[in-house]
């Protein structure tokens, strides 16, 4: 176990996300001594493991505890990441024209194509991740829309649109912004979605012609909560070394 621990730290830091389907995420997922010693692991240099159950991937962190040592006092909270004033502003309107609809799926077992009364036992589906439930949003409308109020048009598609796809927020394919591997998992649901929807930014992007869904805190809270144990049912078998152990077991009875 102690190797496949060092392989998936290793991969973490390297790729700095990995997709939920990978088989030793997977196993990190269901497997609760595996996710000990991952997590163990990860905090001897002060990382922790990224994980929601809504998001296609997992991802690493620093550890609220080496905030201040790693970025020098509070001053990171205006510069995460290195993006600007403007560039942050673009990730919370890119996050709530995607993730807002996109969890609102998700809540309702629901697929882009689903107006959700195809399958009166959807909400008995495991959450679905990925490009059938995550729209993409035209860069042309966005920049049209938003463009003048975040740095103007030329430096937001020229700069902010690619800095925010190399940090892994967004993917940009055929004129079109793609939700990015950490775009739902570094930005916390349950802190923006009520700021949001019940905030200023809804009025503005209501404005643009952007309307968002409603927010059911109470539903989300609970699939929050459960989400684990679906994980565990839609995950492949127990890993093989386990596997191995039980069989070790079970002859040593006999």
């Amino acid at each position: 176990m102690d190797s496949d621990v060092s392989a998936l730290s290793a991969r973490l830091l390297a790729h700095r996300w990995l997709p939920r389907t990978d088989a030793q995420v997977k196993r990190a997922l269901v497997d609760e001594s595996f996710r000990a010693d991952l997590e163990a692991r990860l905090a001897q240099v002060g990382l922790q493991l990224l994980d929601n159950p809504f998001a296609a991937h997992v991802a690493v962190g620093l550890k609220a505890d080496v905030l201040d040592g790693v970025f020098g006092g509070r001053d990171y909270q205006a510069s995460t990441m290195g993006l600007t004033r403007d560039e942050i502003a673009l990730v919370i309107v890119i996050w709530a024209l995607i993730i807002l609809p996109k969890r609102e799926r998700q809540l309702g077992r629901r697929a882009l194509d689903d107006d959700g009364q195809n399958d009166m036992f959807g909400q008995d589906k495991p959450i679905t991740h990925g490009e059938e439930v995550s729209a993409p949003i035209s860069e042309a409308s966005l920049l049209a829309d938003f463009g003048g109020q975040l740095g103007g048009k030329t430096k937001m598609r020229n700069f902010a649109l690619g800095k925010l796809a190399r940090l892994g927020f967004i993917e940009r394919r055929n004129g079109f912004v793609h939700e990015g591997p950490l775009l739902d998992v570094l930005l916390d649901y349950r802190t923006l979605a009520d700021r949001i929807v019940n905030g200023t930014l809804a009025d503005v992007l209501a404005q643009a012609g952007h309307a968002l869904p409603s927010y059911d805190e109470e539903m989300a809270e609970e699939e929050l909560e459960t989400e684990a144990e679906e994980a565990a049912e839609v995950a492949d078998a127990p890993s093989e070394p386990d596997t191995k152990a039980a069989a070790t077991d079970g002859d040593r009875e006999a």
